[in-house]
C-alpha cells in the first residue's frame, strides 16, 4: 500500500514539474497560451491539469516562480564584490538575458497575478540590488539623495523598458546590456560627480 501512494505521488509530482515547465515554454513564446495548450505541452490532460492548478493564474504563477527561482540561481554566480560599479555592470550583464528571456512570462504573470504577487516574487533580485546599491552609497559611488528602493526600481524600469525596445525593433539583444548600464550609471552617479564611462575599471 505505502509503495503504491509513494508511486501515485511520484507521479503527481512528475505531472506537475511537466505541466510547469510547460507553461514555462508556452507562455513564454505566447503570454496568451491556453490551458489546453500547456496540457497537451505538458503531456497531461485538462483534468489532471486542474487536479494540480485550480486556475490559470496559479499555472502562471507556478511558472513565474520556477523562472524566478531559476534566475535567482544564475544571479548567486555573478560576483558583487569589489568595484560597484563593475559590480553593476555585472549584474546588469546576466539579469538582462534573465529579463529579456521572461518578457512574454512576465506579461502573462501582471495580466493574472495582483501587483504584489509580482513585486513578491522578484523580492529576491531585489534585495540582490538593494545591498549593491546600499554599498555603492557607502562608497561615494552612487546617489544617496534618492531612496534605495527607487534605484532599484529605475534599474528594474530600465531592464524591462529594453525588452519592450527590443520587441518594437528600436533596440537588439547584444546592444542591450550596454545601453542599460549607461543609462543605469547616469542615474546612479551622484549629482555634480560626472558619469562613469560603462566597463571604467573593469
Amino acid at each position: 500500500m505505502g509503495s503504491r501512494s509513494t508511486a501515485k505521488r511520484a507521479d503527481a509530482l512528475r505531472s506537475i514539474d511537466a505541466i510547469v515547465q510547460a507553461a514555462a515554454e508556452c507562455l513564454g513564446r505566447n503570454p496568451e497560451a491556453s490551458l489546453s495548450e500547456i496540457a497537451r505541452a505538458a503531456g497531461v490532460g485538462r483534468v489532471t491539469l486542474y487536479a494540480h492548478f485550480a486556475s490559470r493564474a496559479e499555472v502562471v504563477d507556478a511558472a513565474m516562480s520556477r523562472a524566478i527561482d531559476r534566475g535567482n540561481e544564475a544571479l548567486d554566480a555573478v560576483d558583487l564584490s569589489g568595484d560597484p560599479l563593475v559590480a553593476l555592470a555585472r549584474y546588469v550583464e546576466v539579469g538582462w538575458h534573465l529579463v529579456d528571456e521572461a518578457r512574454a512570462l512576465l506579461v502573462a504573470a501582471q495580466r493574472e497575478l495582483p501587483a504584489g504577487r509580482i513585486r513578491e516574487l522578484h523580492s529576491g533580485p531585489a534585495a540582490r540590488v538593494e545591498t549593491l546599491v546600499a554599498r555603492g552609497r557607502a562608497e561615494g559611488v552612487f546617489r544617496t539623495d534618492l531612496p534605495i528602493a527607487w534605484l532599484v526600481n529605475v534599474l528594474h524600469s530600465v531592464m524591462h523598458s529594453a525588452a519592450d525596445e527590443i520587441r518594437a525593433g528600436r533596440l537588439t539583444s547584444d546592444r542591450a546590456a550596454a545601453h542599460i548600464t549607461a543609462t543605469v550609471l547616469a542615474a546612479f552617479t551622484p549629482p555634480g560627480k560626472p558619469v562613469p564611462e560603462p566597463g571604467a575599471g573593469a
